[in-house]
């Protein structure tokens, strides 16, 4: 997998938007940057975000998945990904966020694992767009100003 300055961690709205039918648009775009991203071994995933979205697409869509069909997407981002642990060291950061940058405690613990993983970007809708935090930058791909040629595409 590649690593280094080219590297997008994916939250978990993006995942989640892939499988929800309600808002085709959002849909069609978190296709487009998830496929762009898994084709250039550019994605990156916390073992938050697997979670979150077994959680989600369980529970909270319309149209749910069993946990089998869940765990069978789950299994697919494994192998189309790099996945990144939560460690002792992530959630001290994860803590230090939000005290010194006001985050929510998960929103800061995606941070820390992009920060501490030397991850440069997080791609996610739940924080201020181009937003950088230390050596992190938020990027909403729902955005009117999201280029898609960052990620190659």
């Amino acid at each position: 997998m590649t690593s280094g300055s080219n590297t997008f961690l994916i939250d978990t709205n993006i995942l989640v938007y892939a499988h929800d039918p309600r808002d085709h648009d959002k849909q069609g775009r978190a296709l487009a940057v998830l496929n762009n991203l898994f084709e250039r071994e550019l994605a990156v995933l916390s073992v938050q975000c697997l979670s979150e979205f077994f959680s989600v697409v369980t529970r909270r869509l319309p149209e749910a998945m069993t946990a089998d069909e869940a765990a069978t997407q789950v299994e697919r981002l494994i192998r189309a990904c790099r996945v990144l642990d939560i460690t002792p060291q992530v959630v001290q950061e994860g803590c230090r966020g939000v005290v010194q940058h006001r985050l929510s405690l998960w929103d800061s613990l995606i941070w820390a694992v992009a920060r501490l993983n030397q991850v440069p970007f997080v791609l996610t809708e739940d924080a201020e767009d181009g937003r950088t935090l230390e050596s992190v930058r938020f990027l909403n791909p729902f955005s009117a100003d999201f280029d898609m040629a960052m990620i190659g595409a």
